[in-house]
């Protein structure tokens, strides 16, 4: 029994493409600047640029792509790192959070259709989600650690110093995808 295009998952095309937007992460995390505790990246960038040209769907398997490349410890987390012990990290509640990104978007699609205004509104709140996630789980690794951190100096740390940067990169993001579709969709 043959499958008709309806009936498959991705074509091979799209599969093609969702491989290339997780190597497009992995490349755009080795871009660091280590700033302590959370280092500074292109990954949001290349979270963006998935979901703003490949929709929810897609972009939702590539990022679950490049975070399963570095559990099995494939150096594609920043500072070249891998390994699960990342992800329950401190900074690991921010990778796994990347995948609310293209989740709230695909809800959104579904919802409210595709429009750059659906898009930008979609990042944005994807985005804050990925902060929310993040702090909390760096607040409950740095605790188990002895420590104590309150969610105003996470804040602190963590999300105010990358909120205009990230704003920047998601601007970019969609400004690119936008030509960027055009030319997959020739």
């Amino acid at each position: 029994m043959s499958e008709t295009k309806e009936k498959r998952m991705f074509t091979v095309k799209e599969m093609v493409l969702t491989a290339l937007f997780a190597a497009i992460m992995v490349v755009c995390t080795w871009i660091t600047i280590p700033v302590q505790p959370v280092p500074f990246t292109l990954q949001t960038f290349a979270v963006f640029c998935a979901v703003s040209v490949l929709g929810g769907k897609k972009s939702f398997f590539s990022v679950l792509t490049y975070i399963l490349l570095g559990m099995v410890g494939i150096p594609v987390f920043s500072g070249f790192s891998g390994g699960i012990s990342v992800l329950f990290g401190k900074t690991g509640g921010y990778i796994v959070g990347f995948l609310f990104i293209p989740l709230i978007y695909m809800l959104s699609e579904k919802l409210l259709g595709k429009n750059i205004i659906v898009l930008i509104c979609t990042l944005i709140v994807g985005l804050a989600v990925c902060y929310i996630f993040g702090t909390a789980w760096f607040i409950f690794v740095y605790s188990k650690g002895g420590d104590t951190v309150s969610v105003s100096q996470a804040l602190k740390w963590c999300v105010i110093p990358f909120i205009p940067f990230d704003l920047l990169k998601m601007a970019l993001a969609v400004a690119v995808s936008v030509r960027v579709k055009k030319l997959i969709e020739k």
